[in-house]
């Protein structure tokens, strides 16, 4: 069954609609019950298996150090083409993004 939520909403009967703010944090606040969450050791994100994942895989990546005509920014600590240097001071270089 399809919902129409443009719909305006209907307060039950032993809801007032001009209930105060207080007086509904009140009435939460002595209804609620505080729970207590029992967490064992072995509920762990290890113990869960996932269906149709392939948790053996590694992945494989080439890292290839910072060439000459690039730097990192100071700011942002990304590696950028020189031509995006837009100051450096004291040796730290800062790219034309963090600057602008």
């Amino acid at each position: 069954m399809a919902t129409d939520y443009d719909e305006p909403r209907v307060r039950p009967e032993d809801q007032p609609a001009n209930e105060s703010l207080q007086d509904i944090h009140a009435q939460r606040s002595s209804t609620t019950q505080t729970s207590i969450i029992d967490v064992e050791d072995a509920d762990t994100a290890e113990g869960l298996d996932l269906p149709g994942a392939i948790l053996e895989e590694e992945l494989m990546v080439q890292v290839v150090p910072v060439q000459e005509d690039e730097f990192t920014c100071m700011s942002c600590f990304l590696v950028h083409h020189r031509t995006q240097l837009a100051r450096e001071k004291n040796g730290d270089k800062y790219c034309a993004e963090c600057e602008g």
